[in-house]
């Protein structure tokens, strides 16, 4: 294919998935769901050139920016809460049912290795979240629901991946269950480590730059460098990228200026919607080229019931796997009462013994941080529950992306010398329940989600938790740098009229949005724009502080950060 031709076809690809995101926006169906349709019926016209998805471009390619832009974006006070069930959802509920299905599989099928029908079950276990999320952002789904299935998401693709490359080593006649076991920990504990150590080290370099096109320049390269130095060390590059968008995500706040993260948002928004669209739209492109490779070795009978078999599988574990999970939940939130007792009893303690100076300020002030976070996670624990409304949910939004397509023809050709028979017919299963997955679940749950009628906060609610929080910044500010009247500048005063500017510049801040500067002369223009950086980055730090207990909801954490960028973006306006 010539340059022209593949430009012509990424145009096309780029025009569809407008298209198709315009029409989801009319329609209410999701995009991915539209577009998979539209693949699905181009890929059967003899005009229309097969394409075949190269699997590597999709987990070294598409993958990586995908995992990390929704990384970034995932409060870490979430993961933390949720851990239990991101962790059993993402991990056990990969592992099982691949160990299931390919149990199954080879047993009403005998001339299916065990082998190869769980790497079959191992690609079809992780969900792909790209339209339960979308769907549930429009249709306002409750933020701990969103919150699992993101969580959920990030991780189960290295679990789904790691299972597969011990069954394909099975496959080959290598596997040892203590290798296997071992591999599987190494890839999880040096992808965490390189994650880590990318994060630390890009936000450093991203911090030193201190431009906003050369800081998103280098956060463009995040993901692959993450990816990439995790793999060559046989560890889990998805881990790697996963914790590398997570310390970015949770530092940029400190040490980047508001310009740098819009100007990153911006970049990871563009680029996440058009790939997560596109592999869509070319993962429908495959259907007719996969059917004609299966026709030739094997009968169709056995894809068509071997899928539902598997569809099946997945449906009823899925509903099993949230149910153990949401039961998990409601016993740690019934034993929160109990939990709640010891922390009044901790707190009444600790009060004593700051009011004996038995503890130093630094080491107390710690402390109180550390409660009021126990505190809020249990009230969290209390005031959102997961409720069956949710669990029913939860369990229909299993549906499996493209990620299952392209781990299934990471499948050998050749497994110890001899072609694996079955290969193309054990994509094209993977295919079809990935396709079944999408329209069953993915078509009828917004119709869901509607007829559970989950009660979204009231905007007025929303305003006054905005506006409870905006004040408690300000007077942790106030506590930290005094009374508006007794600041002093590089050894100057404040006017009384300066002071009064300011006052009104914060009292504007609080009520909504703003980049407004007031009317200031010249000579004061200087000490004016220090002192608002000096009020700013007391309102940060209170913030960063106030996220990292979790007393609000990450939608009024992200109004709050809206306003101090808004803030921090018209400091140069009055200069």
């Amino acid at each position: 294919m010539c340059v022209v031709h593949i430009f012509v076809f990424l145009a096309a690809g780029l025009m569809a998935v407008i298209f198709a995101a315009k029409s989801s926006a009319r329609t209410g169906i999701a995009a991915p769901l539209l577009l998979l349709c539209l693949g699905i019926a181009a890929s059967f016209p003899s005009f229309i050139p097969d394409v075949e998805l190269d699997p590597e471009l999709v987990l070294a390619g598409f993958l990586p920016p995908l995992l990390f832009s929704t990384a970034s974006n995932m409060p870490v006070v979430d993961l933390r809460r949720n851990a239990g069930m991101i962790i059993w959802l993402s991990m056990a509920m990969v592992v099982l049912p691949a160990i299931v299905i390919g149990a199954v599989i080879h047993l009403v099928f005998p001339e299916i290795s065990i082998a190869l029908a769980i790497a079959l079950g191992a690609v079809v276990a992780p969900i792909d979240a790209v339209a339960a999320t979308s769907i549930g952002k429009r249709l306002g789904l409750p933020p701990r629901l969103m919150a699992v299935l993101e969580g959920e998401s990030l991780f189960n693709d290295a679990s789904a991946l790691v299972t597969l490359r011990t069954a394909l080593a099975a496959l080959a006649g290598s596997f040892s269950l203590w290798e296997a076991a071992g591999s599987f920990v190494w890839a999880t504990v040096a992808g965490i480590v390189v994650g880590f150590i990318v994060g630390q080290l890009v936000t450093k370099a991203r911090r030193w730059l201190a431009d906003p096109v050369l800081s998103t320049s280098i956060a463009l390269l995040t993901p692959w460098t993450a990816f990439f130095i995790a793999e060559e060390m046989e560890a889990s590059g998805v881990i790697a990228v996963v914790v590398a968008g997570v310390i970015c995500g949770h530092k940029a706040t400190k040490h980047l200026s508001a310009a740098d993260r819009n100007y990153s948002a911006t970049m990871w928004t563009v680029i996440s919607f058009i790939l997560e669209h596109l592999v869509f739209l070319l993962m429908g492109l495959q259907i007719a080229d996969l059917f004609h490779r299966a026709q030739t070795e094997h009968n169709l009978d056995f894809v068509w019931q071997a899928s539902i078999i598997v569809f099946a599988l997945l449906l009823v574990m899925r509903f099993g796997g949230v149910a153990v999970a949401v039961a998990g939940t409601r016993l740690s939130a019934a034993r929160s009462h109990r939990k709640m007792q010891r922390l009044d009893a901790t707190t009444s303690r600790f009060n004593d013994a700051v009011e004996q100076n038995l503890i130093e300020s630094w080491r107390a002030e710690k402390l109180q941080r550390r409660l009021e976070r126990t505190s809020a996670d249990i009230e969290f624990a209390q005031s959102t529950p997961i409720t069956r409304r949710g669990a029913l949910v939860l369990s229909w939004a299993g549906m499996r992306g493209v990620v299952t397509l392209a781990a299934a023809q990471t499948i050998s050709v050749t497994a110890a010398g001899e072609p694996i028979v079955h290969r193309s017919s054990i994509i094209l299963v993977a295919f079809l329940v990935a396709v079944a997955t999408l329209i069953v679940f993915g078509g009828t749950l917004p119709a869901l989600i509607r007829a559970l009628k989950f009660s979204p906060p009231s905007a007025s609610t929303s305003k006054q938790e905005v506006s409870g929080l905006m004040t408690s910044l300000l007077d942790s500010a106030v506590a930290q740098l005094g009374p508006m009247s007794e600041l002093e500048i590089d050894g100057r005063s404040l006017s009384p009229e300066l002071a009064k500017k300011m006052e009104s510049r914060i009292e504007m801040m609080m009520r909504s949005p703003a980049r407004n500067q007031p009317s200031i002369a010249q000579s004061d223009r200087e000490l004016f724009h220090d002192l608002q950086e000096k009020y700013l980055d007391a309102l940060q730090d209170a913030l960063d502080r106030e996220r990292a207990i979790g007393a609000y909801s990450a939608k009024t954490f992200h109004a709050a950060q809206r306003r101090l960028d808004l803030f921090e973006d018209g400091l140069d306006m009055g200069r």
